[in-house]
């Protein structure tokens, strides 16, 4: 629920939905709902994306394996492990707890709330590259809508090419900085109620292509209903959103602006 205009509440909930999710649904739509431009940059940590290695490879392209290594006379050189072939990856539910629900609609835009306790475990839903993080919270209603609106955050690029975008984390996980490797399944954060998250613990969850890696929260935030992955995620299958998410850019490009 990172970012979005004001939209209908909800016509459908999601699977096993507790009270706390109908009591609060309409001030999470009031929090969670403002679209508007804003000249102001997000206050993440971006990675670096100077070169294609690290930024995980072109916009929905499968992983190139590495080439093999020429041979060396040095006997601590040890071979590259390619990524893996496309269509072998791997997915996670991302909110590791019994005691979780989301909505498989969203006020504004494609994405989800995904209800648990603040401090429940939040991980990576396939293996990838950490794209932005902000460990920082700097959301204020006085203040700009929409690049701060998820307060602390984590966005993953996965080996499949597609972007996931996690937000209103009580913290971010040690470790987990800008470029750095993650594997399916790895802590990225706990729930919390950060940013615009009206004070209800809850993680925002949207899927996106890469486009710009970094700064474009309006695409970041989500663009394709993420609902029917986490159904196939949280019965351990691997669903994967590359084609919708393929089909998606092939329609709208990666828009410059809200």
């Amino acid at each position: 629920m990172s970012w979005g205009a004001p939209a209908a509440r909800d016509r459908r909930r999601g699977r096993q939905t507790y009270p706390v999710v109908v009591l609060l649904a309409t001030a999470l739509v009031a929090g969670c709902a403002d679209t508007r431009q804003q000249p102001d940059a997000p206050s993440f940590e971006p990675m670096d994306t100077s070169t294609s290695a690290s930024a995980g490879g072109s916009p929905l392209a499968a992983p190139t394996p590495t080439a093999p290594a020429t041979p060396s006379t040095s006997p601590s050189r040890k071979p590259t492990t390619p990524p893996p072939k496309p269509g072998n990856h791997r997915y996670v539910f991302p909110v590791q707890t019994s005691n979780v629900s989301y909505h498989p609609t969203h006020s504004g835009y494609p994405a989800t709330d995904i209800f648990a306790n603040c401090g429940s475990s939040v991980v990576a839903v396939t293996a990838g590259r950490i794209l932005e993080v902000s460990r920082v919270d700097n959301y204020s209603k006085s203040g700009p809508q929409g690049p701060n609106n998820g307060g602390k955050a984590v966005s993953l690029l996965g080996d499949d090419g597609v972007r996931y975008y996690g937000s209103h984390l009580t913290n971010v996980a040690a470790g987990i900085n800008a470029g750095v490797r993650v594997g399916a399944g790895q802590q990225l954060g706990t729930v919390g109620k950060t940013g615009n998250a009206n004070n209800v613990c809850h993680l925002h969850f949207g899927i996106s292509p890469p486009c710009k890696k970094t700064g474009d929260w309006w695409i970041r935030r989500g663009v394709v209903w993420p609902a029917t992955f986490l159904d196939g995620w949280r019965k351990k299958r691997n669903t994967s959103p590359v084609a919708k998410v393929k089909d998606w850019h092939a329609d709208k490009g990666c828009p410059k602006a809200p």
